[in-house]
């Protein structure tokens, strides 16, 4: 099953006393790295966090961003301190009464002294969280790898008919090569019957020379090698690991084939099936790349 190393997955869950929001990133990386970004109340956990994100993505430069936003509930409620508001009150009234002023204390005056409003602390226990805040991450994975692999789904389709378009190619090529090597020999053959003028032909000498261009450019090798990499590269396409880097060493393979027949070719025909081959071959190894 192929998957794609790009995506994005949210998750969220509900607690009596907040919410968790877990959003998850991932982009094209040669290797596995992950990265948490997350209130630092939850710092404990964040090995955790990593942990179930790797155990389901196994590359891809990963980007985990976790957001807790408590509800009105929890916020700090704050407090009147009575005893310390009735000070100041009497202090404000005794000290009216000597500067013959009214007595009547403002009662925005009084709650604005220092110890009349208190406030009181949330009692969240952030490590009785851990269980929902993993869950949101759960979730997130899940979205995230429900989405890599529909788009893996899409490349493998993609991949699978471009391969079998260059399988296509690569038989028209081997279909040319006999064919190559008789026009040769009847090029060759006219040419010297002009150039002797009538003096008989060695056509043993001719039969040599016709031999040494089907050995130069022989490709039986490289079309049978090429042949087995496409079979590879089916069953690739086809395994429940995860195979780009598979997939890439199998396009180097490929690729490699490929050049050597071109550098091999001395027609016209066949170099340009190479060409076609080359191009379609880049494509797929520009996807092959977009794989875990």
């Amino acid at each position: 099953m192929l998957k794609s190393m790009t995506g994005y997955g949210k998750g969220e869950i509900l607690t009596p006393v907040g919410s968790f929001t877990v959003e998850i990133r991932a982009v094209n990386h040669r290797y596995g790295e992950i990265s948490v970004r997350m209130p630092r109340t939850f710092y404990a956990v964040e090995n955790e966090v990593k942990r179930l994100a790797a155990s389901v993505l196994k590359r891809g430069k990963i980007d985990v961003s976790v957001q807790w936003e408590e509800s009105v509930a929890a916020n700090p409620v704050p407090q009147i301190d009575i005893a310390v508001a009735r000070g100041y009150f009497d202090a404000y009234t005794r000290l009216a009464k000597e500067l013959n002023l009214p007595q009547d204390a403002p009662l925005a005056l009084i709650m604005s002294q220092k110890g009349v409003m208190k406030e009181v602390s949330g009692s969240i226990d952030e490590s009785g969280l851990e269980p929902q805040l993993l869950a949101a991450v759960k979730a997130a994975v899940l979205a995230l790898e429900c989405m890599r692999i529909k788009e893996g789904e899409a490349l493998a389709v993609d991949l699978k008919a471009r391969r079998i378009q260059i399988a296509e190619w690569a038989d028209m090529i081997g279909v040319r090569i006999p064919l190559v090597v008789m026009e040769y020999r009847q090029k060759l053959k006219t040419r010297l019957e002009q150039l002797l003028e009538g003096i008989d032909m060695d056509e043993s000498r001719l039969a040599q020379e016709v031999a040494l261009l089907a050995d130069r450019s022989d490709i039986t090798e490289e079309l049978v090698r090429l042949s087995s990499h496409f079979i590879q590269f089916d069953d690739a396409l086809s395994s429940l690991e995860p195979v780009g880097r598979k997939l890439d060493f199998l396009m180097q393979e490929m690729n490699r084939e490929v050049n050597t027949i071109g550098s091999k070719s001395n027609d016209a025909g066949i170099t340009n099936l190479v060409i076609q081959i080359k191009a379609e071959m880049e494509k797929m190894r520009e996807q092959v790349q977009n794989l875990e």
